[in-house]
């Protein structure tokens, strides 16, 4: 049986490589996603795109190196006219918005490969119970089977972390 395909969202290797935060809020999410590529990472073929290399080496130069080392050897997705095309659509006909245009295209780019998962900390655009259920719809009525679009916290299964009590 194959293993589950998880596509790495920018803000996931973001989280994962930045400097503690002092805010708690951030600083649990940055704990949740040390914790998922400590525990689970290994049990799911990981994928990226070339948007989300893009995305990785802004910013910062030694925040950006940083990022790329940690994505370096992944298995790079092509963002192909299928994917731009999907992209396009989801924006075009309002089920995202405008501004949420390479959020779209990450959409896509894993619709359109047959990814499992889709692993982000974006919870405006993308791991949003109620965009959800209209962008699964839409991407399915255009005959791609979408993406489970969760947070490392939804995806730790049975895992328990350290830090979790019973």
């Amino acid at each position: 049986m194959a293993r589950e395909s998880v596509y790495l969202e920018t803000s996931i290797i973001s989280y994962l490589t930045s400097r503690p935060s002092r805010v708690l809020v951030l600083a649990a999410k940055q704990q949740t996603t040390r914790d998922w590529w400590d525990l689970r990472r290994s049990e799911f073929d990981l994928q990226i795109s070339q948007l989300v290399l893009d995305e990785a080496a802004q910013g910062d130069p030694e925040a950006a190196e940083q990022r790329l080392r940690t994505l370096a050897g992944l298995p790079v997705l092509t963002v192909n006219d299928e994917a731009i095309e999907l992209a396009s659509a989801i924006v075009q006909k309002g089920v995202l918005p405008e501004k949420a245009a390479r959020d779209a295209l990450h959409l896509a780019v894993v619709s359109v490969h047959g990814t499992d998962y889709l692993l982000t900390w974006n919870c405006a655009h993308l791991a949003n119970a109620e965009i959800m259920r209209v962008v699964s719809r839409f991407v399915r009525d255009r005959g791609y089977e979408p993406p489970i679009i969760c947070t490392p916290d939804e995806l730790m299964g049975d895992v328990q972390c350290p830090e979790t009590p019973l």
